[in-house]
């Protein structure tokens, strides 16, 4: 099915669309530098392990990590379960306690809940009305026998961005490991894993406009060295690691789009900060609608907004033949069930159905942006009345 011009997307913590600069760079590597970057023993081969290793340094330095430091996956999601399982798998001697939040990204709950059905005691951090954890509840959570903090760095429903020097400091302090997902965060504000004492950290190239099927695991070599214990086996690639033949396109690509993330990232915090408050003031005019989640500490181009008393069954149906936005993370958009970021925020199951997440990309231009809000007032106000008959 094409999709129609006329509908405008406002999703982009979905999915972004590559960036042609990317896709140029790419494009070599479909063709004639065709090449497997493990065959060492011909020019194809080095041309390819050359492209990959640049793509490597790239990738650490949006990060603030070195290359040897850098494991290509196929995504965040092989990334997360990489990190959290890895860790579990090699530290298990030391005790089986790691601790996460209510409100991390399935990928991070779904692996959680797996080793909890191996024996691994898991501790799931509330938090408050904005999405925001309690601190001194992590210390006082923190025992002897745990070996893993997994907290994300943004989060992909509300925006809402935990303080991470923060948990850095307490998790280096008490001698455990910090990993992060960072997916909706690289990119979009500077992230440094030394001095924000980061010792894991997983992203994906689809979300920074590159190709999709290429992601990254960081993991410390240094104060401390991490140890990891491999979850796919076969032929020793990504150091043993991660075995399997590397998507070389899609990591160019991947470090094609980190590299102009890294030379573009003021332009692109503070346009998209302007046009998503420019969203907000347009929308928050209307009558009975609330922003889900910490106004201050957020990525720039999400709002997470609640128009209240408007059922969810008509509420998305009714904007998305216009307007391409999510109910929550498009990981879980075939679910039916409420969204469990925004129910961990204490919103009703009926607020969390009414309630819409708008996400902005480097594309938007003022114009859709004031078109989105010319027509959500139509669409709001007409369903208000409907609903009030």
């Amino acid at each position: 099915m094409a999709v129609q011009k006329s509908v405008l997307y406002l999703d982009y913590n979905s999915t972004t669309p590559v960036d042609p600069r990317v896709l140029e760079t790419m494009l070599p590597f479909f063709t004639e530098k065709f090449g497997n970057a493990y065959s060492n023993s011909h020019a194809y081969g080095w041309i390819a392990a050359e492209a990959v290793t640049i793509a490597r340094e790239q990738v650490a330095n949006l990060i603030g990590a070195i290359k040897e430091e850098i494991i290509f996956t196929s995504g965040a999601t092989e990334s997360i379960n990489l990190a959290i399982k890895g860790v579990a798998d090699a530290y298990s001697g030391k005790g089986n306690h790691i601790i996460t939040c209510t409100t991390e990204h399935k990928a991070v709950l779904d692996t959680c809940a797996s080793l909890e059905k191996k024996g691994f005691d898991i501790t799931y951090l509330p938090v408050n009305h904005e999405g925001m954890i309690d601190l001194s509840l992590l210390k006082k959570t923190i025992k002897p026998d745990t070996i893993l903090i997994s907290l994300m760095y943004a989060n992909n429903e509300t925006g809402v961005v935990h303080p991470i020097a923060d948990i850095g400091k307490i998790a280096k302090e008490s001698k455990v490991l910090f990993f992060c997902d960072a997916t909706q965060a690289a990119g979009k504000i500077p992230i440094s894993v030394l001095t924000e004492n980061i010792d894991l950290l997983a992203f994906s190239s689809h979300k920074l406009y590159g190709p999709k099927g290429a992601g990254a695991l960081y993991v410390r070599r240094k104060n401390p060295r991490v140890a990891i214990k491999a979850q796919i086996d076969g032929g020793g690639h990504e150091r043993n690691l991660r075995s399997g033949t590397l998507n070389v396109p899609g990591i160019v690509g991947f470090g094609k789009a980190c590299s102009l993330a890294n030379e573009e990232m003021e332009m692109r915090v503070a346009k998209m900060a302007l046009l998503r408050n420019t969203l907000e003031k347009g929308l928050l005019q209307l009558k009975d609608v609330t922003i889900n989640g910490c106004k201050k500490n957020r990525i720039p181009n999400t709002t997470n907004l609640n128009f209240k008393k408007i059922p969810g069954s008509l509420l998305l149906p009714r904007i998305s033949k216009k307007i391409a936005v999510s109910a929550g993370s498009a990981c879980t958009s075939a679910s039916q069930h409420p969204s469990h970021v925004l129910q961990a925020m204490g919103l009703t199951p009926e607020e969390c159905k009414s309630s819409l997440r708008f996400s902005i990309g480097l594309t938007t231009t003022n114009e859709e942006i004031e078109d989105v809000i010319k027509e959500l007032t139509k669409i709001i106000t007409a369903l208000r009345t409907d609903t009030a008959e």
